[in-house]
């Protein structure tokens, strides 16, 4: 193994490591900075890779702005900052499950579809140019599926979160009526 290699498998570690330490800790702000652990893990492996763009945009898109955004939701929204139960949905054994098989298929369709290819590493691999021409001529499809999908997620995620939508949601009409009838008692009782 080169010593190139041996700081990718580092990297890789420490990625996963605190990928797996953001959706097990229990306190919201410590996932929020190990997620800054595993973005900035994930640059550097950029690097490694001689794809310095890649990775400048890595650290100014999700560790500048997206952790960072989300820092300020959790401040913003008064969201229980220390240790918090209402955090675990208690399906911690499923979603191991289906991350486990996600793994599996992804790992099996990545060794099926290379077998033991390997690329040579060269300077300038990774630049501008050249990620340009790679993302808009030949991978063009994928990457406006992959846009839909995670705008699709986004609403989704969006729409769970809410808790004035669903059959579990006042009605507006209830609310007003309510609202109404504690005015009313409150002029009587004068």
């Amino acid at each position: 193994m080169t010593g190139q290699e041996i700081v990718f498998a580092l990297l890789g570690v420490v990625t996963v490591g605190s990928a797996i330490l953001v959706v097990t800790t229990r306190q919201l702000v410590h996932a929020a900075l190990w997620l800054v652990v595993s973005f900035g893990a994930l640059a550097g492996g950029y690097l490694v890779l001689t794809a310095e763009f890649v990775a400048w945009v890595q650290v100014l898109i999700y560790v500048g702005a997206v952790v960072v955004l989300l820092l300020f939701g959790i401040m913003l929204t008064r969201a229980p900052i220390g240790e918090s139960a209402e955090l675990d949905s208690g399906n911690r054994w499923a979603a191991l499950a289906v991350a486990g098989a996600t793994a599996a298929v992804l790992v099996t369709v990545m060794v099926m579809g290379f077998g033991d290819a390997s690329i040579r590493l060269r300077a300038g691999g990774g630049s501008a140019e050249a990620l340009g021409a790679g993302v808009f001529r030949t991978w063009v499809l994928p990457f406006e599926v992959l846009s839909v999908l995670l705008l699709a997620s986004l609403v989704g995620a969006i729409v769970l979160s809410r808790s004035d939508i669903g059959p579990d949601a006042p009605d507006d009409a209830d609310t007003d009526a309510d609202a109404d009838a504690d005015a009313g008692a409150g002029e009587g009782e004068r």
